[in-house]
């Protein structure tokens, strides 16, 4: 089964294409009832009849948060989600024995804590160690009795970038992949990531918000967009967990998910990511011109060799038993090793925060 993914839940690493592209319609008060094929064959631009009978059966159109057939007929004000899948066929996933770890799983859905450095899904340059080959890998051992083309397929609602850590759901069917994604796509899904970033706020919480695109110039990374003359709608709650002077830990919780939401907007607003060298974090950003600090920053580079950020707590109502989920993550050693160094170093400044 190759499930549809939100596009507006993909936050992938590297430059990542996403897997799934998504167009979203209203349809307009005066609609006369219409076949959802003939509504739509309209508004895909280079689409065929062909392609979208397709994209019905494998459950890629949804109205109204729900899978619907060919024969549904629109009416005013229906909210209809199209999916287009890009991504490679399923079948050229190559199983690999890949530790995962393992927070929940049941016959629908499993809970993992990704590790930093593991990525998601194959794409370019990365096309083996991924989640999805060391998934691909643990179906063959709980079905040996299945051929490769017999085994479910698992979906991807949401990814989480090569060098961030914590919690992602995958979906093992294709009824929990459609009841993940539109939740994700409401977004009702619960997120909370922990992120060490340069600088202290004024404030102790707020809110960021600013359209997210693709950068004008350097088309594998992500830029902000304040006007919304570009890029598409983001925004992201944060709270001051602690404060270092020269760094604080901060709490994000997301209302949407575009790509590199996180580092983008704490960029944006003057705070990058602690060591996120593709948004300007892994160079001194605050503080003194000591040569002992820089040591000291250059040896915290080195306990967290990568952007200091954990997808910490996620929840979501179970796509078929419709129980509340919940599950939280402790932070990965080295962000923990980092954040306790920062905190010694406070206090043998005897600094006031």
């Amino acid at each position: 089964m190759q499930s549809i993914t939100d596009d507006q839940e993909l936050e992938n690493g590297d430059g990542e294409e996403e897997r799934y592209e998504r167009m979203s319609f209203t349809v307009d008060k005066g609609q006369e009832p219409l076949r959802i094929d003939k509504f739509l064959i309209n508004r895909m631009e280079g689409g065929t009849r062909n392609k979208l009978q397709q994209a019905i059966e494998k459950g890629f159109v949804i109205v109204n948060g729900q899978p619907v057939k060919s024969n549904y007929k629109v009416k005013p004000g229906d909210a209809v989600l199209l999916y287009s899948d890009t991504a490679p066929d399923a079948s050229e996933i190559v199983p690999e024995e890949i530790p995962l770890n393992i927070v929940y799983e049941d016959d629908y859905i499993v809970v993992i804590n990704k590790p930093a450095g593991m990525v998601v899904h194959p794409g370019c340059g990365n096309y083996s160690g991924t989640v999805v080959n060391g998934m691909a890998w643990r179906l063959q051992q709980q079905h040996p009795e299945l051929s490769e083309e017999e085994l479910p397929r698992f979906g991807l609602v949401h990814r989480i970038d090569k060098n961030t850590s914590g919690l992602l759901v995958l979906a093992k069917n294709q009824a929990a992949s459609m009841g993940l994604a539109s939740q994700f796509a409401a977004h009702t899904v619960q997120r909370r990531y922990i992120a060490l970033v340069w600088g202290d706020f004024e404030e102790d919480s707020g809110t960021i918000s600013a359209h997210i695109g693709r950068h004008q110039r350097f088309r594998k990374i992500m830029d902000a967009y304040p006007e919304g003359e570009y890029g598409k709608d983001a925004t992201t709650h944060y709270t001051v967990l602690e404060r270092f002077g020269y760094v604080s830990l901060v709490e994000c919780r997301l209302e949407t998910g575009r790509t590199h939401q996180i580092r983008v907007h704490m960029k944006h607003i003057g705070h990058p990511l602690f060591n996120d060298e593709t948004y300007g974090g892994d160079r001194i950003v605050k503080g003194t011109v000591f040569t002992k600090y820089k040591q000291f920053v250059e040896n915290c580079f080195e306990l967290c060799p990568r952007h200091a950020l954990h997808a910490k707590t996620l929840g979501f109502i179970h796509p078929v038993t419709r129980e509340q989920m919940q599950f939280d993550s402790e932070l990965p050693p080295d962000m923990q090793q980092v954040i306790e160094k920062w905190r010694r170093y406070v206090n043998a400044r005897g600094m006031v925060l």
